[in-house]
């Protein structure tokens, strides 16, 4: 029921996306009985006749208007499915399918058809007020959706160097030869006519051919990766990057430690929203405690690691990176003080904590220029 308008009633559809099928469940005013509608993949006009009609159908039974609302689970579809019905006034909700409240039986029957009566269950008792059955994920704009691909291709390219640095090695370390040139530029066609096997052989004809086509998809990668990184500093330099939230991405890069590739991927995956405190932050990035608590039996799980991957990645390598270029600051002072006289694994959890301090920390600064404590800024470039 519409709060604003209690002569309003809501139907409710939950749509169970694949590729060449969309299964609709819908749910009418007043009633508990689910009703099926398909239409084919990526129809959008069909499912918005479809959706339409089902609101005609409510109202006309029910003798009052009728607000049609919508909800599908966020994943290999993006958002812009619900951009699309939001312009045409239908009301639109994304959710996070890891949040559904699911049946724990080590065998439960899972289908379609299953999923979608579950789901718009739950979303109707969402929309009333039950904040315990599932969550809904904010849908960004499309500009803040296309931030992303410029750090997130840069972290595709950086992995596809990594692969392809060790494939080289491991195909020459087949015949002994363990020190390799030329992997991160150089002239490495004259270095493969040169180099010989541990047993002073010549390379083989079709090893050779191979190590020549990975070095030249290496070379292709590392000329990707120089275009990028030129673009993200011409970008910021002369305030041409084209990204929202630009001014957030230099505030952050004025810390020591932190590099404008770090700043851009910070702003676009997370400080790009807006979070209630600090908790709110820590789990949006996975990095909350998840206590388990049952009887006498209490432990601690770990970070919930249930957010964001590549900004939770990021921060774990950025406390590292703080205690080496921050090492007075009072973040760093308390790891050392915590966990510096500590085991290994006991550092590496440390750091865990650590990034999850360094999150809060860096949030402050951007939204209210509160500087870390002990922290130091980057001298300003004459």
């Amino acid at each position: 029921m519409n709060e604003n308008d209690k002569s309003t009633v809501s139907v409710y559809a939950a749509i169970e996306l694949s590729k060449s099928t969309w299964l609709v469940a819908v749910l009418s005013p007043n009633s508990d009985r689910v009703k099926l509608r398909q239409v084919r993949g990526g129809d959008t006009a069909a499912l918005v006749g479809m959706l339409k009609r089902e609101q005609a159908s409510a109202a006309q039974v029910d003798g009052c208007p009728a607000e049609i609302v919508v909800c599908f689970e966020a994943g290999y579809d993006g958002f812009w499915l619900a951009r699309f019905l939001r312009k045409r006034g239908i009301r639109t909700s994304v959710l996070d399918s890891t949040s559904f409240l699911v049946n724990r039986r080590s065998r439960r029957a899972k289908t379609d058809r299953l999923d979608a009566e579950s789901m718009v269950m739950m979303f109707r008792s969402f929309d009333q007020g039950d904040r315990t059955v599932c969550r809904e994920v904010r849908v960004p704009t499309p500009e803040e959706e296309d931030a992303k691909r410029l750090d997130r291709e840069r972290l595709q390219l950086s992995a596809e160097r990594t692969r392809h640095v060790n494939r080289v090695r491991a195909l020459l370390n087949l015949h002994g030869i363990r020190e390799v040139k030329a992997l991160w530029g150089g002239d490495w066609r004259k270095w493969l006519q040169m180099v010989r096997t541990a047993d002073d052989q010549p390379l083989g004809k079709f090893l050779a051919a191979e190590l020549t086509r990975e070095f030249e998809r290496l070379e292709l990668v590392h000329t990707h990766i120089r275009d990028l990184d030129r673009q993200l500093e011409e970008g910021l330099s002369g305030g041409t990057l084209g990204i929202p939230n630009v001014d957030k991405v230099r505030r952050i890069a004025t810390l020591k430690g932190i590099g404008k590739l770090s700043a851009v991927l910070l702003v676009s995956e997370v400080f790009h929203r807006q979070f209630a405190n600090r908790k709110c932050l820590a789990s949006f990035l996975g990095l909350a405690p998840s206590p388990y608590a049952s009887g006498a039996v209490k432990h601690d799980q770990g970070i919930s690691k249930a957010g964001n991957r590549f900004a939770r990645r990021l921060l774990v390598e950025l406390a590292w990176c703080w205690l080496r270029y921050q090492p007075s600051s009072a973040l760093s002072q308390w790891y050392l003080g915590t966990f510096g006289a500590g085991s290994g694994r006991s550092r590496k959890i440390g750091v865990v904590a650590l990034a999850r301090k360094l999150a809060v920390a860096i949030w402050r600064f951007v939204e209210d220029g509160l500087v870390p404590q002990g922290a130091s800024l980057k001298p300003e470039a004459p």
